[in-house]
């Protein structure tokens, strides 16, 4: 059984109310990039760009990362992560990055960006975006700008759900023993 917590107008004032913060917290947009991991991280990096540039009639530069090697189970998982592209196009060192993912959950995710960030260049300081958090942190990691914080069990998985990939935009919330709930 899933429940629906965002819908498609909802995720789309999140983003914009982001891109605000976003914006106002760093005077502008003069040292900024947006870095997103992939795959909806990527997605919501573009649509965060797009709203940026609506409001201040400038792009900023987007990049996407992948962190499938950086990640800290590998040797655990029982299968081989899938590797996608990784394609940040300009200098990162000395801008401001704001990394952007669509849940954080554990923190672990967001930890493997930076270390993959790193190898890249050493960016004047590194901001988080998320469309949700979700809670239950293992590693001290807290997003600057959070689309939306919903309180869950660890036994309940969230999915973001984005018209780039499939029929619409929507945030679901699932038990983890529903068959058709995805992992994360």
């Amino acid at each position: 059984m899933s429940k629906e917590l965002m819908t498609k107008e909802d995720i789309d004032r999140a983003l914009t109310r982001m891109a605000h913060e976003i914006i106002e917290k760093n005077r502008g947009i003069g040292k900024l990039c947006l870095v997103g991991i992939q795959r909806g991280g990527v997605y919501l990096a573009r649509r965060l760009a797009s709203k940026i540039k609506m409001i201040e009639k400038k792009e900023i530069p987007v990049g996407s990362l992948d962190i499938a090697l950086y990640r800290d189970d590998l040797t655990i998982r029982e299968e081989q992560p899938v590797v996608r592209r990784t394609e940040v196009s300009f200098e990162i060192t000395n801008l401001i990055i704001i990394l952007v993912d669509d849940v954080l959950f554990t923190g672990r995710t967001i930890r493997a960006a930076m270390d993959a960030l790193m190898d890249l260049g050493r960016p004047a300081a590194i901001q988080l975006a998320v469309l949700i958090d979700r809670g239950h942190r293992e590693l001290p990691i807290k997003a600057d700008y959070v689309g939306k914080n919903i309180p869950t069990a660890l036994s309940e998985t969230v999915e973001v759900q984005l018209g780039e990939e499939g029929p619409g935009d929507r945030v679901i919330i699932k038990k983890t023993g529903d068959q058709t709930a995805d992992a994360e």
